[in-house]
């Protein structure tokens, strides 16, 4: 069983595509990859609305990651980019 979480949001106003594209893109290369536990990512977006999915081997990880990223300077900037109250996340288990 692995986890998938499934994160959205809206970006913030003055935010624009290309700009959170180019921060998504560090984010992707810089901050996610070499994680322990870390399998895949990837954005998407339908409208205003954004997703990002993001595979991981066990919660434990998940989690980890999530602790180990609080105040890095591009977790803060992703931060910045999401209009406030719209980021959901939730974590799924994969029944395979």
């Amino acid at each position: 069983m692995s986890i998938v979480e499934i994160t959205t949001f809206r970006l913030a106003e003055g935010v624009t595509d290309d700009s959170f594209l180019a921060l998504d893109r560090r984010i992707q290369t810089e901050l996610v990859p070499n994680r322990p536990g870390f399998l895949r990512r990837t954005t998407a977006r339908h409208g205003d609305e954004w997703l990002v999915v993001t595979l991981w081997a066990t919660d434990a990880a998940a989690a980890a990651f999530q602790r180990a990223v609080d105040g890095e300077p591009l977790q803060v900037e992703l931060e910045h980019a999401v209009e406030s109250g719209t980021l959901h996340l939730t974590r799924y288990t994969t029944l395979d």
